[in-house]
């Protein structure tokens, strides 16, 4: 999955990409937690996307709920998936994974 997909740039190493919706409250805690992993870890991209504004890529991701966190390494696969907000420490763990 490449920026034209994500409508940003990935990460050089690794991108957290946090599917949300406008009134889902977890996703507000969930982009603090995804920001701040990103901060910590050089090459780490934090990239939301609005799922009612991505419907096609919604689909072919099958995402049911939001907010749905994929952990995508450097070429872009993913390599971990989780659905609703996740802990700080999950996130850096599943990162460990793609970089």
């Amino acid at each position: 999955m490449g920026a034209a997909e994500l409508g940003a740039p990935p990460g050089e190493r690794a991108s957290l990409v946090q599917f949300s919706s406008a009134f889902c409250q977890p996703c507000r805690a969930t982009r603090r937690i995804l920001a701040e992993v990103a901060a910590m870890v050089e090459g780490v991209a934090h990239i939301e996307i609005d799922a009612e504004q991505s419907l096609g890529l919604v689909r072919v991701l099958s995402i049911d709920r939001t907010p749905t966190v994929l952990v995508l390494d450097a070429t872009g696969r993913i390599v971990r998936r989780a659905a609703g907000m996740p802990r700080k420490a999950d996130v850096i763990a599943a990162l460990g994974a793609a970089v």
